[in-house]
């Protein structure tokens, strides 16, 4: 049974989220266009928080970073330091498991130009902390200043002491540590903001440290 606390497949909390996912459920009725759970085992030792599901990914597919771009490098990334059993994520029944390491937003629903507000983070942040308490991971990845936030006021962490930077560590609570990754979306990773070797060297640090 779904734990509401950490996920509410039918959660309307933020209505112009709500309106939106209607809106889309009308014109692509194939699509999940729903909230889109995390994905992975409950007690991962690594948790990757994004922002939110992409229109033609993770709100078509139902699964985090599946079916879209900004999924191709963190796959095939955790594939080779050895989180998943294989490098592509193209469908939920396309067999991939993940090992150690889950999968989740910052924001569980497709905002219009993918943009939630202020209002919309904090709505959903509840969510999110009660995954963090759940999961318990030593190590979480945040991609993007948006997750890196999210993640530190689930801890109820000032922003202001914990600045984001690609390739910043912070000390969270309990042992547990927060690193930072710009975003793999198709933005940076074709401006080479973030290059393979950029992100490889930061899953390099976190197996290490969960080794």
């Amino acid at each position: 049974m779904t734990d509401t606390a950490t996920f509410d497949p039918s959660c309307a909390r933020c209505p112009r989220l709500a309106g939106h996912l209607a809106s889309v459920r009308r014109d692509h009725p194939g699509y999940h266009a729903a909230p889109v759970a995390p994905f992975g085992p409950a007690d991962a030792s690594l948790l990757i928080v994004g922002l939110a599901p992409g229109m033609h990914g993770a709100n078509a597919t139902g699964r985090p970073f599946t079916g879209d771009h900004a999924g191709i490098l963190l796959y095939r990334t955790l594939h080779a330091f050895g989180f998943s059993n294989q490098p592509d994520a193209v469908a939920p029944d396309d067999g991939l498991a993940l090992k150690g390491c889950r999968v989740t937003n910052a924001v569980k629903c497709l905002p219009p130009r993918n943009k939630p507000t202020p209002a919309e983070i904090r709505t959903c942040n509840g969510y999110l902390a009660a995954e963090i308490d759940a999961v318990s991971p030593r190590i979480i990845l945040a991609l993007g200043r948006i997750a890196h936030e999210a993640v530190l006021r689930a801890h109820g962490l000032a922003l202001s002491a914990h600045p984001f930077a690609h390739g910043a560590e912070h000390d969270l609570e309990q042992g547990r540590q927060l690193f930072d990754s710009y975003h793999c979306s198709r933005y940076n990773t074709q401006t080479r903001r973030l290059t393979p070797v950029m992100f490889e060297g930061l899953f390099r640090e976190i197996r290490a440290r969960l080794s």
